[in-house]
């Protein structure tokens, strides 16, 4: 079955065209232009603001003028992952997509529903010519994935809505009033280096599920960084590591499935003996969670120069000591994680160490405590740390008009009270608002699963149900 023959048509043929254009984050050039295109095309006012936003407005239809105003926001950028074994470039090729039972999904690669169902969808509005609303404005934002540097280049005075409906969340039952923030956290040290002494010894990791670094970071899946700082403290136990290179992990907002070490050590067949009986725990510790994890220890070469026993050691206890997952679970909302930290990306190459991290969380105060631990940590053994692209979080509102008719109209429709929640993924509805306080602001979307990963799928009839949905509260806003 065509994409184009599922219902609702209309989203599933603008989300086809979307994700026909290349659109990673930082490079999202051809997007933009792509949907400036869109809104000219169809005669609206459309503008693209200095850092690359685009804002399309078009009037209320009739009988509508006189209801609050609307921003439906979405952001333009995806997150670029790919399994190993597929051959695919994010910046010259557009998203391979198949239907499997009730599920869209790409062919080995994210599939880019996080946001691009939420752009799809607007572009839907924007386009119809039957669906009641008030006068809306259409923001959609760049670089949501790596920095959030679109909201936070979005200035005042831009916008005009009263109420923003961010169509970034993953779960159809859900309506989010609240999110994290969050800081980057890198870690850097340039090491000399030598010709190794021993027997080279490579280790990998791969086949685990990895997946958003916010909204499943409670879940318990494995970290290939944290593995391999694992079975390299292991080693020693026993004898010293001189360590050659380690590419492990990706991006700051994605759990690491997958990476590499290569090491020398004095003794191969003695290291290989410990760190498989390591191994055996750390399989049988994850196998409910991560069926598919694989740990690979065998003999191999290298002809590059490896950093020194006394560097490797200090790099391998660092790797030991970062906090990874879940920091400290929320006091005032169930089940909701404050603050967390992913442990991303382990870089070491030619004796150039980078460690990249994400720290998250809802209180501001926590989330730099678990960025200055995690900087204690690495400034203890020598390294350099820098903080950068700190966004505040969104603060819950669960009393606001636009909630309250969220939650009736929810009821009504199906039968059943939504889950009105607070979520750790980063939004940018905390970044907005603070040049915007006085605009209520929700957050919904459809059901996606495995955001971030090779894995990402998009539900069916969910994107059925939150198309009827969000037509209801356009249809239902209250009058200004």
């Amino acid at each position: 079955m065509e994409l184009s023959n599922i219902e609702p048509q209309i989203i599933w043929k603008n989300f086809s065209k979307l994700n026909a254009v290349p659109r990673p984050s930082k490079k999202e050039e051809k997007v933009i232009a792509f949907i400036k295109g869109f809104g000219e095309d169809l005669g609206l006012e459309t503008t693209v603001d200095e850092v690359g936003n685009v804002i399309i407005k078009k009037p209320a239809t009739a009988g509508m003028e006189n209801r609050k105003s609307i921003v439906l926001q979405s952001h333009l950028d995806m997150v670029c992952q790919k399994n190993n074994d597929v051959n695919f470039d994010f910046e010259t090729e557009g998203i391979k997509m198949e239907i499997d039972g009730d599920w869209v999904k790409a062919k080995g690669t994210t599939l880019g529903a996080d946001n691009g169902l939420g752009v799809a969808t607007i572009m839907s509005i924007l386009e119809s010519s039957d669906i009641p609303h008030p006068a809306l404005e259409a923001l959609f934002t760049i670089d949501e994935e790596t920095g959030m540097t679109g909201a936070l280049g979005l200035k005042p005075g831009q916008l005009e809505g009263q109420i923003l409906l961010n169509l970034d969340t993953e779960e159809d039952d859900e309506i989010d009033i609240g999110c994290a923030g969050g800081v980057d956290v890198t870690i850097t040290q340039n090491y000399p280096t030598e010709a190794s002494k021993g027997q080279i010894v490579k280790i990998t990791v791969k086949g685990l599920q990895g997946g958003h670094s916010g909204m499943d970071i409670h879940k318990g899946f494995g970290n290939s960084n944290v593995i391999l700082g694992r079975l390299l403290y292991k080693g020693l136990e026993k004898q010293n590591i001189e360590l050659i290179s380690i590419d492990s992990g990706g991006l700051r907002n994605a759990i690491p499935r997958e990476g590499a070490a290569i090491i020398s050590v004095r003794n191969a067949q003695e290291f290989m003996e410990e760190a498989t009986a390591l191994k055996k725990d750390i399989l049988e510790e994850f196998a409910s969670v991560e069926p598919g994890l694989q740990i690979n220890i065998e003999n191999s070469t290298s002809s590059d120069k490896a950093t020194s026993e006394a560097d490797s050691k200090k790099i391998i206890l660092t790797l030991k000591s970062l906090h990874n997952g879940v920091y400290r679970m929320s006091p005032d909302v169930a089940d909701l994680v404050e603050a967390s930290n992913n442990v991303a990306r382990v870089e070491l190459k030619g004796g150039e160490l980078k460690i990249l991290n994400l720290t998250r969380s809802s209180v501001d105060s926590s989330k730099y405590s678990v960025a200055e631990q995690l900087k204690s940590v690495a400034e203890l053994a020598g390294m350099n740390v820098e903080f950068s692209g700190s966004y505040p979080g969104w603060k819950p509102k669960p009393g606001s008009e636009i909630v309250q008719l969220m939650e009736k109209l929810y009821t009504e429709k199906f039968n059943e009270k939504p889950h009105v929640v607070a979520c750790h993924a980063g939004l940018e509805c905390g970044i907005i608002g603070a040049n915007y306080p006085e605009m209520e602001m929700v957050s919904f979307g459809p059901t996606i699963r495995g955001a971030h990963s090779p894995d990402e799928k998009a539900n069916i009839p969910s994107a059925q149900k939150f198309w009827s949905f969000l037509k209801d509260i356009l249809a239902n806003i209250p009058q200004k």
